[in-house]
């Protein structure tokens, strides 16, 4: 059931693109309060109640803010992590906005109960608006590479003349793949799928194969095709610059707009390998 949980999820890498994500966090929520009203606040009569209700959107907004940017220097963060961080914004917009409602709007006596009322209804409101976030960023990180690849229809298994290059031949449910190893560009996994990136005739193509990640490197490894992380392999011939220190590092490939992590377990044998062939 949640075995999207470890896949990679795209953190926002600067403060700017953390300040449009909260501003615009904090904006959902202030909509959702105007136009569904819930929790009694079509009841709640003010000759200023939209402005009233404003500092809700001030308040998810700081929260969802200081999470994301505490978060912004972690590596390899993925799905599972993300809904973590989730909760932890509920969890503060809720202290803050139970602290706000009582102290400014209710003027009710502070208990457990009242501020369990509370945490609820940010529950109501977050989840809605967490799902599509989540979602719709977890499918921008799918298709970032994908942008700029060609799909390949599945071609049956045939015999063909081995060119010279040294070929790879990847077979998985009824279908192979051959690509020489120079051509060869990375594999991610994507559940009980994977995808291969590699070029034909300069040109980026994906073949989605249902097969493991470990069968893949089975059939593919090489001296220059490794697995580096545990939903990627990758020909480090095609590096062609890296980014990071012994916390983490990020392959990238001039073919592709898109940063290949580096798990912790890999480095030892994937970065020293990749200094020596760049001396």
């Amino acid at each position: 059931m949640f075995s999207f949980v470890p896949y990679l999820y795209p953190r926002s890498k600067s403060v700017k693109e953390i300040l449009f994500s909260s501003l615009a966090a904090g904006i959902l929520v202030y909509l959702f309060l105007i136009i569904f009203q819930p929790f009694g606040t079509e009841s709640f009569h003010h000759p200023y109640k939209y402005i009233v209700l404003f500092p809700y959107t001030l308040i998810f907004g700081s929260a969802f803010f200081i999470s994301s940017l505490f978060v912004s220097q972690f590596k390899d963060w993925n799905i599972g992590y993300e809904l973590m961080k989730i909760l932890v914004i509920l969890l503060l917009g809720s202290i803050f906005s139970y602290f706000y409602n009582t102290l400014c709007i209710s003027h009710v006596k502070l208990s457990f109960e009242n501020y369990g009322y509370m945490f609820l209804y940010s529950l109501a409101i977050g989840i809605p608006i967490s799902t599509i976030y989540i979602l719709s960023r977890y499918i921008y990180l799918k298709n970032i590479p994908e942008n700029t690849a060609l799909d390949v229809a599945p071609q049956p298994i045939s015999n063909c003349e081995a060119p010279k290059e040294k070929v790879l031949k990847i077979l998985g449910n009824n279908i192979e793949l051959e690509v020489t190893e120079e051509n060869f560009l990375y594999a991610q996994s994507m559940e009980n799928y994977c995808n291969v990136y590699f070029l034909e005739d300069g040109k980026i193509k994906k073949l989605l194969i249902r097969i493991s990640l470990s069968n893949i490197l089975k059939q593919v490894e090489t001296h220059s095709i490794k697995k580096c992380h545990r939903s990627y392999i990758i020909n480090l011939e095609k590096v062609k610059d890296l980014k990071g220190n012994a916390q983490g590092y990020k392959l990238i490939l001039p073919e592709i707009d898109f940063e290949i992590p580096v798990s912790r377990s890999f480095i030892s044998s994937i970065i020293p390998q990749l200094q020596q062939s760049k001396r």
